[in-house]
């Protein structure tokens, strides 16, 4: 009023009934305050094209743009015609293009390279396009899950609207939900709280944590493909033991994941120093830090604890090697870190099942392993994970004690690998082993936590470091030796019929390879005339 403030509100309607309010007989000017914002170039370039089309940035773009950070994910809500929309955009930017959801009016782009504009793009930018889901622009917003996800930028104006005060629980740091009934709504919206509360290390609203406990029994009608989304970015993110902890004190895990709820309390013998819940967790977080530690962007001397320290020395020659490995996708939509996550949480889900005690009072866990691997094949096939994700995952958890078994002969005995263990170890677990050894450093540490000594950290690394050198360095010598001879040999060499033994033989002398017996193609025919002797039935 006059240049002066004397109300506010997330849209001009909201600030236009304040100014009344408090200014009842006078006629106030609406207008919008600077607020800068973060976001990527591309947007530029939409606005630019479509400099006539009502166009709004909604969404995640809008919250990481109010707190200064970069997105690469830009959704935009359009009043309709959004698909024919995202085709012409599609042309003019000259990229992909996809039909989301015909009925709901939902298109996707990927840009990939630049604008033709000519302005820098980042790598990967997703541009989704949909109409309105209300009759309007706050009604799409108030459908939304929470008022930090609820901000629409006017990408026409460059203006910010906020029906739902969004942009002060960004400031408080706060997940509140748009309206009462916004998890019973959608109950998968309990899961994105707690992820998104841990990704952006906000609190969570205490009427929001009370919705979501009331809708957690609701989680089993979600789709198995939704529950699975958000539990893989869930693992894929910041601290997922606290995700895990969090679902759990809000009546979540049990619905959602029953045999992950069935490890609390169950108590374990020594070197284990947690029930096999709180291991669990803590192998979760440890498997974090290790990867962190490992990170390319990380050095030998990063690090806030001897531990790490030894760590990335030993073994931070891999880091490259490490972030393919965990980059490299076995299915399109989740990465290998993301599954190897998933194992951590699972590898020790058959105990409460195996657990025994022997005359000495010591608990065991006999073929926990075994039992294991097929626990997490049905959780896999349960959520529709892939057949290769869901191999990946039996492989893992089926050898995860395998690590152990070196590590403990070496601290106790100063006993390394032999060769023929190790040809074994990757016979077995392929790819996986890789896997395989970050989670046994990860289970290594969460199984003694604070009492682990330095010997039995240094005896891991060893361990560890001796395994990625034969696979990753010299893999012909004890990983995957170049075959002397093929089965058309064999059955030619020695007479001998098609069936299962050319294929033992083979696998026979590839091991006699591989631990330095066999090096010519002769003595792999002297050798296999000798195994055929020895194994005749």
């Amino acid at each position: 009023m006059r240049g002066r403030v004397v109300a506010h509100g997330g849209t001009p309607e909201q600030a236009l009934v304040a100014a009344r309010k408090s200014r009842p007989k006078e006629n106030p000017e609406i207008a919008y305050m600077p607020i800068a914002l973060t976001f990527s170039p591309l947007l530029e370039s939409v606005r630019q094209m479509l400099p006539d089309q009502e166009l709004y940035l909604v969404g995640g773009a809008v919250r990481d743009g109010l707190m200064g950070r970069l997105s690469h994910d830009l959704d935009f809500a359009v009043p309709s015609g959004a698909i024919a929309l995202a085709r012409r955009l599609a042309a003019a930017l000259n990229t992909d293009f996809y039909v989301l959801d015909e009925a709901f009016d939902a298109a996707r782009l990927i840009v990939s390279s630049p604008a033709r504009t000519g302005e820098p793009v980042g790598p990967g930018d997703v541009l989704d396009f949909a109409g309105f889901r209300g009759a309007d622009l706050e009604a799409d917003l108030r459908g939304r899950d929470f008022t930090v996800n609820a901000i629409a930028f006017d990408v026409r104006r460059g203006t910010i609207l906020d029906p739902l005060n969004g942009a002060a629980d960004i400031r408080s740091k706060t997940i509140r939900a748009c309206s009462p009934s916004s998890f019973q709504d959608d109950p998968v919206r309990v899961l994105r709280a707690v992820r998104q509360a841990a990704e952006l290390e906000f609190k969570i609203a205490p009427e929001s944590r009370q919705a979501m406990k009331q809708a957690a029994g609701s989680l089993p009608e979600i789709s198995p493909e939704r529950q699975r989304d958000e539990i893989f970015k869930m693992l894929e993110g910041p601290r997922p033991e606290a995700c895990l902890r969090a679902l759990d004190l809000l009546g979540a895990l049990a619905p959602l994941l029953p045999e992950i709820a069935a490890l609390k309390g169950v108590q374990q013998s020594g070197p284990h120093i947690y029930d096999v819940w709180d291991h669990t967790l803590a192998v979760l977080g440890y498997l974090g830090g290790i990867l962190d530690a490992l990170a390319v962007r990380g050095s030998p001397q990063a690090g806030g604890d001897l531990f790490t320290g030894l760590l990335s020395t030993q073994l931070g020659r891999y880091r490259d090697r490490f972030a393919t490995h965990l980059a490299a996708p076995i299915n399109a939509e989740r990465s290998a870190r993301a599954l190897l996550f998933f194992a951590a949480l699972y590898h020790d889900v058959a105990k409460p099942g195996t657990r025994s005690v022997n005359e000495a009072g010591r608990v065991r866990f006999l073929g926990h392993d075994e039992l294991g691997g097929e626990r997490i094949v049905q959780r896999a096939r349960a959520l529709h994970l892939s057949s290769a994700e869901t191999e990946r995952l039996r492989t893992i958890v089926r050898n995860h004690m395998r690590f152990h078994f070196h590590s403990a002969r070496w601290e106790g005995q100063g006993t390394e690998p032999s060769r023929k263990s190790i040809y074994k170890f990757f016979r077995d677990a392929g790819e996986a082993g890789v896997d395989l050894i970050l989670l046994g450093l990860a289970d290594l540490r969460g199984t003694r936590g604070p009492e682990l000594s330095q010997k039995a950290w240094s005896a891991g690394l060893e361990v560890a470091r001796i395994f990625l050198e034969n696979y990753w360095e010299k893999p012909e010598e004890a990983v995957t030796p170049p075959p002397l001879v093929d089965g058309h040999t064999l059955i030619g060499e020695y007479n001998l019929d098609e069936g299962p033994v050319i294929g033992r033989l083979l696998e026979a002398i590839r091991e006699a390879q591989a631990v330095g017996k066999v090096s010519t193609r002769e003595q792999a025919l002297e050798f296999g005339r000798a195994w055929l002797d020895e194994n005749r039935e």
